[in-house]
């Protein structure tokens, strides 16, 4: 079993935050986003997962492809790195790792997460993750007969076909077939609003005869942008909220930790209330503060503050009360 994470974009709407960091190497319950979504999958698949590959914009960096290739290693997989310079849609960009789309492949886009029961039947010729959401109209949704077998996909409806939406991981049982239809796209120049969509590549997986079936996870975690960011890191550290989640090496005084939060290594926390929901870096000094549901990454320091929805990234230098803030790394104020 491979796993693909296409993961090039920039990520414009995480913005200051992703101008210096990878999206998916931003930080939910202490652990990059990516990893997060690693360690979901890997508890739900039922097989050894061989090989796991990124595909990256080459300016993303050798640090973020050597965490990368760690964050693999952590699942016992091996991790390969993929490049795409230009953005011409999924199919486009799955195409630059398709030595590794071969027989059972799982394909996940990095910017989600998710909570879910099941476990994948790997003798099913596909599965499309999905959630049930109240307005469909803003999500890609699959269409289901009477067997629960998806009879169609439909990028944002403008009526009601299905309240399923695609939540961005998709398994195939025969990876050489996606690779195929994806390519037959390329090579005929079938593209849809100027891109080799990814939808097109399945829909012509079912025309050959794949039956595609409808995996319901729980719960879908969005990391889109700074407010689901801090949800998400919310919804995470309750699911979490009974394994260790605070650094022996905290050193406190006069302070109170409500949980769930994470606090990670050599933090100081002085005359200072924290959490509930909130994560912590290594190495980050808060004193005389008040935070709750918050974000606040590595070698930080935060005095004097009430933060409240707020994210900030590494070495941030603030102090001052602002209830709900966003500030990049090495800001100061």
């Amino acid at each position: 079993m491979n796993i693909i994470i296409p993961m090039a974009g920039i990520g414009k709407r995480l913005r200051p935050h992703t101008l210096t960091t990878a999206k998916p190497l931003l930080p939910i319950a202490g652990k990059p986003i990516v990893h997060r979504l690693v360690e979901d999958i890997a508890k739900v698949c039922p097989e050894k997962i061989d090989t796991i590959g990124f595909i990256l914009h080459p300016s993303f960096g050798k640090q973020v492809e050597k965490d990368l290739i760690e964050v693999a290693k952590a699942v016992g997989a091996q991790g390969r790195i993929f490049y795409q310079e230009e953005a011409l849609g999924i199919s486009h960009a799955l195409l630059f790792a398709k030595e590794i789309i071969t027989g059972k492949v799982i394909i996940a886009f990095a910017d989600t997460l998710f909570r879910t029961n099941f476990v994948l039947d790997t003798s099913r010729d596909g599965i499309i993750w999905v959630q049930q959401v109240e307005d469909p109209s803003q999500f890609g949704v699959v269409k289901l007969n009477d067997k629960n077998e998806i009879t169609e996909l439909v990028e944002k409806p403008t009526e009601f076909i299905s309240d399923l939406a695609i939540i961005g991981i998709y398994y195939f049982k025969n990876g050489d077939l996606l690779q195929k239809e994806m390519q037959y796209l390329i090579d005929n120049e079938i593209k849809e609003k100027g891109e080799y969509q990814f939808t097109t590549a399945l829909e012509r997986m079912k025309q050959a005869g794949a039956k595609f079936i409808p995996g319901q996870v729980e719960e879908w975690l969005d990391c889109g942008n700074k407010d689901a960011m801090v949800s998400t890191n919310k919804r995470y550290l309750e699911f979490i909220k009974d394994q260790p989640l605070v650094s022996p090496t905290l050193k406190q005084a006069n302070s109170t930790i409500i949980p769930p939060c994470f606090i990670g290594e050599g933090v100081i926390i002085e005359n200072s209330v924290i959490g509930p929901h909130v994560s912590i870096g290594d190495y980050t000094y808060i004193g005389d503060a008040r935070v709750k549901n918050s974000i606040i990454q590595k070698n930080c320091t935060v005095r004097n503050a009430v933060l409240d929805n707020s994210m900030l990234g590494n070495f941030v230098n603030f102090e001052g009360k602002s209830e709900d803030l966003s500030l990049g790394d090495y800001s100061t104020n």
